[in-house]
């Protein structure tokens, strides 16, 4: 069984600007997954850097208000609801409450940096 507490991954600035904690990653962790899993955190007023994967993510609310951003659309998100971002798609959110939003990112196949396009 493997179980891991939130509160002992450690928080990195993500390049998009996210506080970040990677829950899971196949480079991390001797788990056979192909998908990484990390708990994001953005604080009130602030935005993420715009970006893009060459891989799929989705993002889970955990808790606040946020103004989600892909491609040429912009629609208000809230706790509860799941964002399916495309592979390629230019991305990012905001967050528009006054508590931190937080969210669950998946991404798969996992996460890796060449991955990733910051604009």
């Amino acid at each position: 069984m493997f179980i891991k507490d939130l509160k002992n991954c450690e928080e990195i600035v993500a390049g998009d600007n996210t506080k970040l904690r990677v829950i899971l990653h196949p480079d991390k962790e001797d788990l056979e997954i192909r998908y990484s899993l990390a708990h994001a955190r953005l604080g009130p007023g602030k935005t993420s850097q715009p970006h893009s994967l060459k891989t799929t993510e989705i993002y889970y609310i955990l808790e606040g208000e946020g103004q989600m951003h892909i491609d040429d659309e912009c629609v208000n998100v809230f706790p509860e609801q799941t964002i399916y971002i495309p592979p390629m798609a230019k991305q990012h959110i905001k967050n528009i409450g006054n508590q931190d939003l937080k969210f669950i990112c998946i991404v798969d196949p996992a996460w890796r940096p060449e991955d990733e396009i910051i604009y």
